[in-house]
């Protein structure tokens, strides 16, 4: 849970009541989309918000740089640029670089003891803004997009040790030495924004204080996640790893199951969406779930392979629906085969599902119950999300509402389902279980959103589908919802949209258009609402090496568009 601020008894009052600052939320664009306090942005998978770092060259070429205070909450003890913090939810700083110039007076006076006076002569160079994130600790980050600015000035500094223990003016090499950790430095840490700043916009300036100020970048530099060393860790690896170790497992689960089907072309049919590869994460995600919650057992291999068949059963029967030709890079089961045989093997992938549940010896009687039902709710969910997905293409209004509610049958309820039912195989109790459920649900819900963000950003091979078909499809996604609503001029969306094929250069003038309208990252928006609660769900549950499996889960979704 995160801590409120009362309850942060362990760190310096005056640091814990700085906690209650309200710092500016930011798209990855760095538009800002809301405020929240200092302490959720840094708290667990945190929150991606704006930042400052400022660079003060004296006329010698010497930079200032400070020690963080160890009564600093985040990253106590590093070393760090000159001056470093956040703009407020105030009208004198959320504006821009104006904003931004603010915040950092306002913070290098308090900091450094530089008054307005004086920081009000200086010039500011915007030199540009990168994105990173960094984990101090299993509670602690910095996830923020940096507004790096460059000034040259000779001054005094009176710094406050409640947030400053030391300052030193240091020459290029010295820093070389710092980065590298030699001499003096052997045993100091140097925070991980400061290298990023130094390896990416001091040194291919040369480390010139001129060059610097006069090289302006008006793009964001996207760094990722970073160690402490400034290095890039690999998105999701954890997740990665966890998936590798259970796959082959669940794997083998899936086709002995399907393996009971005798008939050839019936049992070729069943299986060959299966030989386009996939992590089979819905195969995994329950005992990914049993394993958070505590209880993992051989069972959740069955239960996942049943929800993974039934998961391919809706996929063969949705390609049916709307003519797609490609699947996970394969022809779609309709066309390797006929219609009657997808439809025929798809029935019969239902039916399996439930059989395998009800012969397992790894699921309690007791239990199978309240499986069974989750997955008949499940599945019945799903088609009534299909349904609602098929009229949404003859109605003329089609709500945001409407869309979130049939996504969360078509797509949503699937991830829901796995997560309650690994949650009920794992002898949760039924407030973790509902907890769960919420989790997987809210993970589905970001999920589709960045499906359909995929879908017009991709391209067909990464995608294993033609790329764009929703729009030609003329798929009523909130992409296009939004885009309806604002009523602007969209010639070529509003030509291509629904019908049934286009040119590519049609088409990515259309996905321009839906950029340039803000309809795709208003949908962006809503998948980063859905994280942020998915998130908020984990929360609720003890630390463990498993929960962070499921917060790399989370952000996967957020990664695949990133």
């Amino acid at each position: 849970m995160v801590p409120e601020i009362s309850e942060l008894e362990d760190h310096d009052e005056v640091q814990s009541e700085m906690m209650a600052e309200m710092c500016l939320i930011v798209d990855k664009q760095d538009n800002v989309i809301g405020s929240e306090t200092k302490r959720n942005c840094h708290w667990g998978s945190g929150i991606r918000h704006r930042a400052f770092s400022v660079l003060i060259f004296d006329s010698q070429g010497r930079l200032l740089v400070q020690k963080r205070s160890a009564e600093k909450i985040t990253f106590p003890g590093v070393w760090a640029n000159s001056c470093c913090s956040h703009p407020l939810d105030m009208k004198s700083e959320n504006d821009g670089s104006v904003g931004v110039e603010n915040a950092a007076r306002r913070k290098l006076d308090q900091e450094l003891g530089i008054p307005l006076e004086i920081t009000e002569t200086w010039s500011f160079h915007h030199i540009g803004k990168m994105e990173y994130s960094c984990r101090w600790d299993k509670d602690w980050i910095e996830r923020e997009i940096d507004h790096i600015m460059v000034v040259q000035a000779d001054t005094e500094v009176n710094h406050n040790e409640n947030e400053i223990s030391d300052v030193l003016w240091v020459d290029p090499l010295e820093i070389s030495r710092m980065m590298d950790g030699n001499g003096k430095w052997n045993d100091e840490v140097v925070a991980p924004w400061f290298r990023l700043i130094w390896e990416k916009f001091a040194i291919p300036q040369d480390c010139d204080v001129i060059s610097m100020a006069s090289s302006i970048n008006n793009d964001i530099t996207y760094c990722g996640e970073v160690d402490m060393e400034g290095e890039s860790i690999i998105p999701g690896q954890v997740l990665l790893d966890a998936l590798s170790d259970h796959r082959e497992r669940v794997e083998w689960e899936i086709m002995k199951s399907l393996g009971k089907m005798e008939q050839n072309n019936l049992h070729g049919a069943m299986t060959h969406l299966f030989k386009g590869g996939g992590k089979r994460l819905r195969a995994i995600l329950p005992r990914l779930v049993g394993e958070a919650v505590g209880d993992a057992n051989e069972g959740h291999y069955t239960l996942g392979a049943s929800i993974e068949i039934i998961h391919n059963f809706t996929l063969i029967h949705d390609d049916i629906i709307d003519q797609d030709p490609i699947r996970r890079g394969l022809d779609a089961v309709h066309v390797q085969y006929d219609d009657a045989t997808a439809i025929n093997a798809g029935d019969a992938m239902l039916a399996v599902g439930f059989e395998i549940l009800a012969e397992s010896e790894d699921i309690p009687e007791n239990l199978l119950s309240h499986l069974i039902r989750s997955i008949g709710e499940m599945v019945r969910k799903v088609a009534e999300g299909q349904q609602e997905d098929i009229e949404f293409e003859n109605r003329e209004e089609v709500s945001e509402q409407d869309y979130i509610d049939m996504i969360a049958g078509k797509t949503s309820a699937m991830f829901e389902t796995c997560a309650r039912t690994g949650a009920i195989l794992g002898n949760a109790d039924e407030e973790t279980v509902e907890n769960m459920a919420q989790w997987g649900l809210n993970l589905g819900l970001c999920f589709q959103l960045m499906d359909d963000l995929i879908d017009i950003t991709g391209d067909t091979e990464t995608l294993g589908k033609p790329a764009g078909s929703d729009i030609v499809q003329g798929k009523m996604t909130l992409i296009a919802i939004h885009a309806k609503k604002t009523g602007g001029d969209l010639p070529n969306f509003d030509s291509v949209f629904g019908s049934g094929g286009s040119d590519s250069d049609k088409l990515s003038t259309a996905v321009s258009e839906l950029e340039d309208s803000g309809s795709i990252e208003y949908a962006r928006g809503r998948a980063m609402h859905h994280h942020s609660l998915a998130h908020q769900c984990l929360d609720n549950l003890p630390s463990s090496q498993a929960v962070e499996i499921l917060r790399e889960l989370t952000d996967f979704q957020l990664i695949r568009i990133s």
